[in-house]
């Protein structure tokens, strides 16, 4: 009897500390969208509309331009994002972190030893992909301008099973040095160690539909954007 009632205190000290830290946490997360307008944010890469209803941000997709890229003018190194986003079924896209913009052209090899050429002002870094496709690799973590596939999911099928098809869907990503983790709906995605990049702006993507007209006008839609800055 003595164990029990020694027990039960300290496991209400300990649910209430946990808590306490979660709240603490909660606490810490900055809007980088005010729900309003777009301010803080710029437009880079091609011209795809970014509009602004009812505290949602809404890409819509246009022809014959490169890939859209909505960014905060401030850059961020390490740090908890979250965000929520609803997506057309035939659309693609992602969420750039630690990204930035080429001041002059470069060239980079894949994995496989392909060279990619990019040119000046084109959006590089890292990408937590959107894929609402069959493939389902959203969560996974894609070198935007760069090198390709870092950590796809042809390997995690748990997290290939919790994206939402026509659903809000929740993202968490969290990078402390070189280690960048994904999760999506709550479930572990991508766990990457990388250290080509440690600052970059945070962008929301609208990929380039070229000519084809049943994915003209396509949307995708970001909420409740937020982060907290780690030391």
């Amino acid at each position: 009897m003595s164990r029990l009632w020694i027990t039960l205190p300290c496991l209400t000290l300990m649910l209430l500390a946990a808590g306490t830290v979660r709240a603490e946490n909660e606490e810490k997360f900055v809007p980088l969208f005010n729900g309003e307008n777009l301010d803080g944010w710029v437009q880079n890469g091609g011209k795809a509309e970014y509009t602004v209803e009812d505290g949602v941000i809404i890409g819509t997709s246009v022809p014959k331009t490169p890939n859209s890229f909505l960014c905060t003018e401030k850059k961020y190194g390490n740090f908890i994002l979250e965000v929520e986003y609803m997506v057309d079924p035939l659309l693609n896209s992602g969420i750039q972190i630690r990204s930035n913009v080429y001041d002059e052209p470069k060239t980079y090899k894949t994995d496989e030893g392909k060279e990619v050429k990019v040119s000046a002002g084109r959006v590089h870094g890292y990408q937590v992909e959107i894929d609402p496709s069959a493939r389902a690799w959203s969560g996974g973590i894609y070198d935007e301008g760069r090198r390709g596939w870092l950590f796809n999911l042809k390997d995690k099928p748990e997290a290939q099973k919790a994206f939402k098809q026509n659903e809000w869907n929740k993202y968490r990503i969290e990078c402390r040095g070189d280690s960048i983790k994904t999760w999506i709906n709550g479930v572990p995605a991508a766990d990457l160690t990388d250290g080509m990049t440690a600052e970059g702006f945070i962008a929301l993507q609208v990929h380039g539909v070229g000519g084809d007209e049943k994915k003209v006008g396509k949307q995708i839609k970001w909420r409740n954007v937020k982060i907290i800055e780690l030391d």
